[in-house]
């Protein structure tokens, strides 16, 4: 376990992952991701929990497939013992009551492996969102109350788009996405928008991200392949 020195205004992450080099890459990827900084890493459910103790992070990326502990059940010994940290599943588990258990224990998010760094970021950027809204909110009745319950479960309007996204281009996408006759690529989507193929791909894995639109993959004879994008009815 690792931590780093103190820097306001930061969101303190905890990497948990039984995976060294893996540990090593979600690291890497949350570091490029302001205003996150990792503060530690842990490789088993009882490094999680005493890495909570000594570090205190804000979120925690946790893996279910420990070691010791399945990642579930890390969950309410960190809250026992008194850590209110949010928690993030990054897992290959795709069974139906695994997810239910994640999100009965109140999870922020559940991203699947394998995922490519675009995946998390819009995901984090999208806690950081929520996070601060949560922070910054006054109650004075019932309808600031639902206010925050809203903010905390459903996506991120475009109001509140990540740093360095427009509102103007996510409209563009967006109306590409509608009006494409099945899905379309990256490269597709910014020929017809006329913006980049990266910021084409980042705004149509923001739209994923939150939901609005669904990925499927086409294979082709030979690398790796081709992600394609459709909105949703």
């Amino acid at each position: 376990m690792t931590a780093a020195s103190d820097k306001a205004g930061a969101i303190d992450v905890l990497v948990v992952d039984d995976d060294f080099m893996v540990a090593r890459v979600h690291r890497a990827f949350v570091e490029r991701v302001e205003p996150f900084r990792v503060v530690g890493t842990a490789h088993t459910g009882a490094q999680a929990i005493e890495a909570a103790d000594e570090l205190r992070p804000d979120l925690i990326l946790l893996d279910l497939y420990l070691p010791d502990l399945f990642g579930l059940d890390v969950i309410p010994r960190l809250r026992t013992a008194g850590h209110d940290c949010d928690v993030m599943v990054i897992s290959a588990a795709t069974e139906a009551d695994t997810v239910r258990g994640a999100v009965r224990r109140g999870v922020v998010d559940y991203l699947l492996k394998p995922f490519d760094f675009e995946d998390l970021r819009l995901r984090l950027e999208r806690y950081a969102a929520q996070r601060g809204r949560l922070l910054t909110t006054v109650v004075r009745g019932q309808a600031d109350v639902d206010r925050v319950l809203a903010g905390a479960f459903a996506p991120a309007p475009a109001s509140t788009l990540p740093k360095g996204m427009s509102v103007e281009t996510a409209g563009l996408v967006e109306r590409a996405l509608r009006a494409a006759d099945g899905t379309l690529s990256a490269s597709e989507c910014a020929a017809l928008t006329g913006v980049s193929r990266v910021s084409a791909r980042r705004y149509l894995e923001y739209f994923h991200g939150t939901g609005s639109a669904e990925v499927s993959l086409r294979y082709g004879a030979a690398g790796r392949p081709e992600r394609r994008y459709g909105w949703r009815a």
